[in-house]
């Protein structure tokens, strides 16, 4: 038995590119090697079961974090009356560049965000993350506010979006 969560996004998934984090027995993930290859090109085996589990909730805070940053620069942007489609395009080559501004920028910006990953599935994810944060004594401030802006997501309906919806809050805080 192997835990091998994904992450990727609908897209990776459609392409067969997604990134593949393994937990379990070293031989057990060469048995499984030709089927996770038909669904993603990174296959990285990380340790006993369970190690799989660990890396994508820590995947979904990194993510969270990205998104909400990502939705905070867009906002600024607009409200400072900056071109930001062409800032977008300037920041993805930089450091601030990263798959969530690359692909996901246009949607915070239009403030349109049709299916990918769930927000709702997210949610799931981050209360998994928040209860290991608890377990191991690790302090996720970013974490638990994005925990805390999908759980209103949700309760007005929003749970099917995407997860760059995270932006819907940011947005109406800020009068857009």
């Amino acid at each position: 038995m192997l835990d091998a969560p994904v992450s990727g996004g609908s897209e990776g998934a459609a392409a067969g590119t997604l990134t593949i984090m393994v937990g379990g027995e070293p031989a057990e993930l060469e048995r499984a090697r030709d089927v996770l290859s038909a669904m993603g090109r990174t296959i990285t085996h990380l340790g006993p079961l369970g190690s799989g589990q660990v890396a994508k909730a820590v995947n979904q805070v990194i993510l969270c974090g990205t998104y909400l940053g990502v939705a905070e620069g867009i906002v600024l942007a607009m409200k400072a009356g900056m071109d930001v489609e062409r800032l977008v395009t300037a920041l993805s080559g930089g450091a601030a560049g990263s798959w969530v501004l690359q692909n996901r920028a246009g949607r915070m910006i239009e403030d349109s965000y049709p299916p990918g990953f769930k927000i709702a599935l997210h949610r799931k994810d981050m209360a998994i993350a928040l209860e290991l944060a608890r377990s191991v004594g690790a302090v996720l401030p970013v974490a638990a506010l994005a925990a805390n802006l999908e759980d209103g997501l949700i309760a007005q309906g929003h749970g099917d979006d995407d997860n760059s919806a995270l932006a819907r809050p940011v947005r109406r805080l800020s009068g857009l």
